[in-house]
């Protein structure tokens, strides 16, 4: 039986191989489920969205469906929005696609249409590369590629782009400023061009400086130049920063590893660090628990996002 059967088969059996990854918190490594959309590209999605894959049956359409919504499905209780990657993708596929990918993202279910699912491949996040700035029709909507070995590219896609695209960006609601009397900077770091410029516009409605990164690695170099400074000068680093937001998924080095890296380090003592992820299961806030995450937040909810920094500000 392949993998893709095994899924077919039985939900409760992926949620049960998903609970056992708990294990890769910190080692710099994820798995992605390959899939196809119908041309020889192959794309990937981490293992740890992925709920279930089936056959999409029924998509019943409903009035003014944005491009690229077929329509909703009802599977075990849940109803749920169905996305057409290929149409997303900007791809023509010869057959219509009737295998779906059941994912939980910023704690909303959904399903995505693909030709099929392959199978599952665990990476090293050192050598996934950011695509930012890569030259393609559908450059906006990938946030990483990697290579498999046999030298063949797999693109990684942006979700939070894609449901930005279907259902618009999460509205920064009326968060309420800091009044302090004295300046206050979060550093963060994400992958995602949409999520960081709803971080900003909540930080900046805060009135809290920020400092922004664009993958793990860049962030704890960053990181790693500050915390030397503020050693040669003598000053407590936490006069320079008071929290450390941080994705969970990132180019070249995970949110995890980079908070080991943190916690590791005593320069960087009585700084906490946020985990701002939609991979919002029980099972990946234990793997930020794990390596030491103070705080863990679901993508994307401005007002609990304000009220968790609030107090770490104050």
């Amino acid at each position: 039986m392949s993998y893709s059967d095994e899924m077919m088969s039985s939900e409760d059996g992926l949620l049960d191989s998903v609970d056992a990854r708990t294990n890769l918190a910190g080692t710099n490594k994820m798995e992605i489920l390959l899939f196809s959309l119908g041309s020889d590209e192959k794309f990937g999605i981490n293992v740890f969205k992925v709920k279930e894959v089936s056959q999409a049956g029924k998509i019943t359409r409903t009035p003014n469906m944005p491009r690229g919504v077929d329509g909703i499905v009802s599977l075990r209780g849940h109803v749920m929005p169905v996305l057409n990657l290929a149409e997303f993708m900007g791809m023509s596929p010869a057959t219509k696609h009737q295998t779906m990918m059941v994912a939980e993202y910023n704690t909303h279910i959904l399903g995505f249409l693909v030709e099929g699912v392959d199978r599952i491949i665990r990476v090293d996040w050192d050598k996934v590369r950011a695509a930012e700035g890569m030259l393609s029709d559908k450059g906006a909507l990938i946030t990483a590629i990697t290579e498999l070995p046999d030298g063949s590219l797999v693109s990684l896609l942006d979700v939070e782009q894609i449901l930005a695209n279907a259902f618009g960006e999460a509205i920064v609601g009326n968060v309420e400023p800091i009044d302090s009397g004295h300046a206050l900077c979060v550093f963060f770091a994400d992958d995602s061009m949409v999520a960081r410029r709803k971080i900003a516009e909540v930080l900046d409605k805060m009135g809290v400086k920020h400092i922004q990164a664009n993958s793990g690695r860049e962030a704890w170099d960053r990181l790693k130049t500050m915390a030397d400074a503020a050693h040669s000068t003598g000053t407590p680093l936490r006069d320079q920063m008071q929290v450390i937001l941080t994705d969970a998924e990132m180019p070249e080095m995970d949110g995890y590893v980079l908070t080991q890296n943190i916690k590791s380090d005593h320069r960087f003592d009585g700084i906490p660090v946020v985990m701002h992820s939609s991979l919002s299961s029980d099972a990946n806030r234990a793997m930020g628990k794990r390596v030491g995450v103070d705080y863990y937040v679901s993508k994307f909810d401005s007002m609990v996002l304000s009220s968790t920094l609030r107090p770490l500000l104050t």
